[in-house]
């Protein structure tokens, strides 16, 4: 199973390291945008610290982003799953994985990133500061910038696709025609006190890492989305494969959380 993640907001900087080999990440064929992309964000943030903070999306008090950046080519860099800390690798919980377990994970997962297009799940790569709806000046929006590079590499994949991403890194990489049908794309949602029940992001991310934990810790192939289905049911949610409304639709697994108020 390939399993498409998001990357997160929070990155955390590790003191020792070496600095980026983009010609060591997975995907070689994508240095030249790689290091268009990292030339073009280290010369605005250099050049142009206040307009920075603006295409940021970042305010004063996040100056330290801006400066993080300008010394991306010289950063230390780490395992992507150690820079990566937000709410869904906090719940994946790597480190305490086993390293045939972490092995799996790398030989299945690539992590949609604005900076790097796809990267693996033990690819070196520094902390950086950039979102996946970013507009640079000369480069334009990322989705547009990306797209015809990472959507032919999904459709090369053959396996069968867990596609977690979440808006803004789906559009890096769309699904192409025919990848869909052998995509499973995941909904969580959590039962309120009263009413239909609804998304709240943080038990979406949670949920997702939780998922690629079990995925991991399954000792199985899993190779339908009906499997996958009730692997996710032993998390303790209510699980529903969604009927298919049109052909080329990826399957739809819906998970209900329980109320936790």
């Amino acid at each position: 199973m390939r399993i498409l993640l998001p990357p997160s907001e929070g990155k955390t900087s590790l003191p020792k390291g070496s600095p980026v080999d983009l010609t060591k990440l997975i995907f070689p064929e994508l240095k030249a945008p790689r290091q268009q992309l990292l030339d073009t964000l280290t010369t605005l943030c250099n050049n142009e610290p206040q307009q920075a903070l603006r295409v940021l999306g970042l305010t004063e008090n996040q100056t330290d982003e801006v400066i993080r950046n300008q010394g991306l080519w010289s950063a230390p860099t780490a395992p992507a799953w150690q820079v990566y800390t937000g709410v869904l690798y906090g719940q994946l919980d790597t480190a305490t994985l086993t390293k045939a377990q972490r092995q799996k994970l790398t030989d299945s997962v690539w992590i949609a990133s604005a900076l790097f297009g796809f990267v693996g799940f033990a690819d070196l790569i520094p902390a950086y500061r950039l979102s996946g709806d970013t507009t640079l000046p000369q480069i334009g929006g990322l989705a547009g910038f990306w797209r015809d590079s990472l959507t032919p590499l999904l459709a090369s994949d053959p396996e069968l696709l867990l596609d977690l991403r979440s808006g803004s890194y789906v559009k890096l990489g769309p699904l192409p025609v025919g990848v869909a049908e052998r995509a499973i794309t995941v909904r969580v949602l959590q039962k309120m006190p009263s009413g239909a029940p609804k998304l709240i992001m943080h038990f979406n991310k949670a949920t997702k890492g939780r998922i690629v934990r079990a995925i991991a810790q399954y000792r199985g192939t899993l190779r339908t989305a009906r499997e996958l289905a009730q692997l996710v049911a032993t998390l303790g949610a209510d699980v529903e494969l969604l009927p298919l409304t049109k052909p080329g639709q990826a399957q739809q697994l819906e998970i209900v959380l329980p109320n936790l108020g």
